[in-house]
């Protein structure tokens, strides 16, 4: 039977989690808003984004996940289409190019939707060269694969996807069975090679680099000389602080609040965590922390009672994902990382990286219903 499932195993754990996420992105994204209302079209948007997310997620978590592993090339194919799509005829926004325009839709990033589709893709690779992980041609081909994309989507530009597609592929390599040694030795060359870079990044002789990037990495590693670049990071820390332990409310509009004084840019979507930390103040921000931590341990828990390597992959993908990327934007808004665009997964406003979370939960609630038979 198609839908030959049992009920039980379904996950409804973490479409909790997910949607508690999603509500408190919603609250805070009116909050940011400049009407502070629900009409706010921002607002809207990100609330019609979740309906979509759900209904893709109730689709997704009913389809048979070797199903979409069976057409993974096509997966790659279209979205290694959308990224060289952006590049010839994308809508720039802040000097970068990195939305294109669907009719109906409106504007997507593809990008976004690239980090699932490459989860999709190296879960079926990983999942048919299992036994040939470690050996040279499988890896070389791997490398291959992965590298194109990543070039692209560099050329947007758009370091920090970048970092975190990086991040989502060696999280899967290692869960795949990478040996130790092809580990290490890894590590013995990138170690070296990050002394090189840094060096050579003060004398801007890094070619994939715009200046701004360069100027970002450097306020963080000699903060007193590019005092200018860490503003916004100071300006966000200082909200986070002045939350103390409750925070000052939602719809705070009072003078002293660090986000109606237009301290902060982009505060509905990479600074979020900020007036998170500002309105809802440290417990506020832990709930939101914890709910990270148990969508992980979710997508974690599926994947080692999941039936086969494919499904496995899929779910650390997903673990990875959700990880790095809240991670990142956590430490950004923090200072403990140099400034970059990243959105909030399941919070921040943006319809394209909302609909890519949505997607893949929805994948590995399929992977949750077919899990293996365990009593541990």
């Amino acid at each position: 039977m198609l839908f030959d499932y049992k009920l039980r195993n379904f996950n409804f754990r973490l479409v909790f989690f997910v949607l508690a996420l999603s509500v408190v992105g919603v609250l805070v994204i009116r909050s940011a808003s400049d009407t502070g209302s629900m009409q706010d079209p921002r607002v809207v948007r990100q609330i019609i984004g979740i309906g979509a997310g759900l209904a893709a997620v109730l689709v997704l978590s009913l389809i048979d996940y070797h199903r979409i592993l069976n057409v993974c090339t096509l997966v790659y194919l279209v979205c290694i289409g959308m990224l060289i799509w952006v590049l010839v005829n994308g809508v720039m926004k802040g000097g970068a190019t990195r939305w294109i325009v669907v009719p109906v839709l409106g504007q997507l990033q593809p990008s976004e939707f690239y980090k699932i589709g490459m989860i999709i893709f190296f879960s079926w690779y990983f999942d048919k060269y299992q036994e040939r992980i470690n050996q040279f041609p499988v890896l070389g081909a791997a490398a291959v694969l992965f590298a194109f994309p990543v070039l692209l989507i560099l050329a947007e530009p758009n370091l920090s996807t970048s970092i975190i597609i990086v991040m989502i592929f060696l999280a899967m390599i290692f869960a795949a069975g990478l040996s130790y040694k092809w580990i290490f030795g890894a590590l013995a060359v990138v170690v070296p090679a990050a002394g090189v870079f840094i060096y050579l990044l003060q004398y801007e002789m890094i070619p994939f680099l715009r200046g701004y990037q360069a100027r970002r990495i450097l306020s963080f590693i000699n903060p007193m000389k590019y005092q200018d670049a860490n503003l916004q990071q100071d300006n966000s820390v200082m909200a986070i602080g002045s939350g103390q332990l409750w925070g000052k409310g939602l719809n705070n509009t009072t003078i002293a609040s660090v986000k109606n004084g237009n301290f902060l840019s982009e505060e509905s979507t990479d600074f979020i965590f900020a007036v998170i930390g500002e309105e809802l103040g440290f417990a506020g921000s832990l709930l939101v922390i914890v709910l990270f931590l148990l969508i992980i341990y979710e997508c974690l828990w599926m994947a080692r009672r999941a039936k086969d390597m494919g499904g496995r992959m899929l779910c650390t993908g997903m673990a990875a994902l959700v990880g790095f990327q809240a991670f990142s934007n956590i430490a950004v808004a923090t200072k403990l990382f140099p400034n970059t665009g990243l959105p909030l997964p399941f919070i921040s406003y943006g319809v394209s990286s909302l609909l890519n979370m949505y997607i893949g939960v929805g994948i590995i609630l399929n992977v949750g219903l077919q899990r293996k038979n365990t009593h541990n």
